[in-house]
């Protein structure tokens, strides 16, 4: 599988992913999935967050998207990445691209951005049932830090959880 950032040709591939599962959109948004939501992730960020610190990274096998990651730096401190998002196509689920599309996201930030020493994502109660295994199977812990959690009229709660990521050399 190879890891890259997505490039504008990708934007339909995308939008394809995301409709593939509407039961993740309808649990994190309480609709199904819309006709400009792989434009809406590819621009979305937290205000005060630089333009050049979001990627959007695409796990591909055999040119064909079987994932996508929404990874911002320096969220929310210097020392952080945040996983916004790590979606599987529907037909690749349950197969092993989620681990693996994780730990190539993992080497990634170890190698492009050396100052990132924890892995951050949080996990919207709503989804909690299909998420948080799969985050604890690759060595997320929660926080215990709970926030409320709204899109438009769903209401809900997100759980931090955290990684440490290993030392980077040795000297």
């Amino acid at each position: 599988m190879e890891l890259r950032p997505i490039a504008p040709a990708d934007v339909d591939a995308v939008q394809e992913l995301i409709e593939s599962d509407p039961g993740y959109t309808e649990r994190i948004t309480g609709y199904p999935p819309g006709e400009s939501d792989a434009q809406s992730l590819l621009m979305m960020r937290p205000a005060d967050l630089p333009e050049e610190s979001k990627v959007v990274l695409g796990a591909f096998d055999d040119g064909q998207l079987v994932a996508v990651v929404d990874l911002l730096r320096g969220f929310p401190n210097e020392h952080t990445a945040f996983i916004g998002l790590l979606e599987v196509h529907a037909t690749r689920q349950g197969h092993g691209y989620g681990g693996t599309t994780y730990r190539l996201v993992q080497r990634y930030v170890e190698t492009t951005w050396p100052e990132v020493r924890t892995m951050r994502l949080a996990v919207v109660d709503t989804n909690a049932q299909v998420a948080t295994g799969f985050w604890q199977r690759q060595g997320f812990e929660a926080t215990g830090e709970v926030r409320p959690y709204r899109y438009d009229k769903l209401e809900s709660s997100a759980r931090l959880y955290e990684k440490q990521l290993p030392e980077q050399g040795g000297s």
